[in-house]
């Protein structure tokens, strides 16, 4: 904001009521010596007196930017933009504007307000550079911003197609699954119903031999087996009997006592 301090002294001169003159002029004194906390009091009295004042916004304006306020500064020039681009200094207030869109990093703003600069003032050297510098920026940034919306553009599609592998290998994994079970199913049908059928087809001379094969007692064997089962219960019986008795003989003791 190169051209701020011959606008501002400028500017200290426009027609206004002469509280207003007065607190812009000490504003402008205090601006060249560079204490601008206090040159801000000054310019924004003069503001209070008549809120419509070009000169009164614009040299505020111009103290904001030395303060590095940038955010206030454009506030301040946005708000006289309509009445300031018809007056006589509109190339500067187009320039100065741009200056303090660059500070803001605010490309498009910059490069809208040097091109109005040079339509005004197509001679102006410094606003040229100024104007390309900010339209480089922009390209720049357009660029970065479209990279940036391809890779996440790439990477949505690249999680939908993971995610339909991943749902059609699952539903393949079923699918073979089931298809392994079915198949599990018939051959387990298969066998049961290939022994059935081999059981039912064996001849039955090989069921009586199968029979035959069996060991079987001879009848002396058979006659051992039964005496031996019946000595066992005799035993038992006689066991029993004896409990009986030592029973009866304990009631009858205690009977007489």
């Amino acid at each position: 904001m190169r051209k701020v301090l011959c606008i501002i002294l400028a500017l200290g001169c426009v027609t206004a009521a002469w509280g207003q003159k007065a607190d812009l002029r000490k504003g402008n004194r205090l601006f060249k010596k560079e204490k601008y906390a206090e040159a801000d009091i000054s310019y924004r009295k003069g503001l209070m007196l008549d809120t419509t004042s070009v000169a009164a916004h614009y040299n505020l304006a111009g103290n904001l930017y030395r303060q590095q306020n940038m955010e206030e500064a454009a506030k301040q020039l946005d708000a006289v933009q309509l009445t300031a681009s018809g007056e006589k200094f509109a190339a500067d207030y187009y320039f100065n504007r741009g200056d303090v869109a660059i500070a803001q990093q605010d490309w498009q703003t910059a490069v809208n307000m040097f091109k109005e600069s040079l339509r005004l003032r197509p001679e102006d050297l410094e606003a040229k550079e100024n104007y390309i510098y900010a339209r480089n920026k922009l390209m720049e940034q357009q660029q970065n911003q479209n990279q940036d919306q391809n890779q996440n553009q790439n990477q949505d599609q690249n999680q939908d197609q993971n995610k339909d592998q991943n749902q059609d290998q699952n539903q393949n994994q079923d699918q073979n699954q089931d298809k392994n079970q079915d198949k599990n199913q018939d051959n387990n049908q298969d066998q049961n119903q290939d022994q059935n059928q081999g059981r039912q087809n064996q001849d039955p001379s090989q069921q009586q031999q199968q029979q035959q094969q069996q060991p079987q007692l001879s009848p002396q064997q058979a006659q051992q087996l039964l005496q031996a089962i019946q000595d066992k219960e005799k035993q038992t019986q006689e066991k029993v009997d004896e409990k009986k008795a030592q029973a009866l003989k304990s009631r009858q003791k205690e009977k007489n006592w």
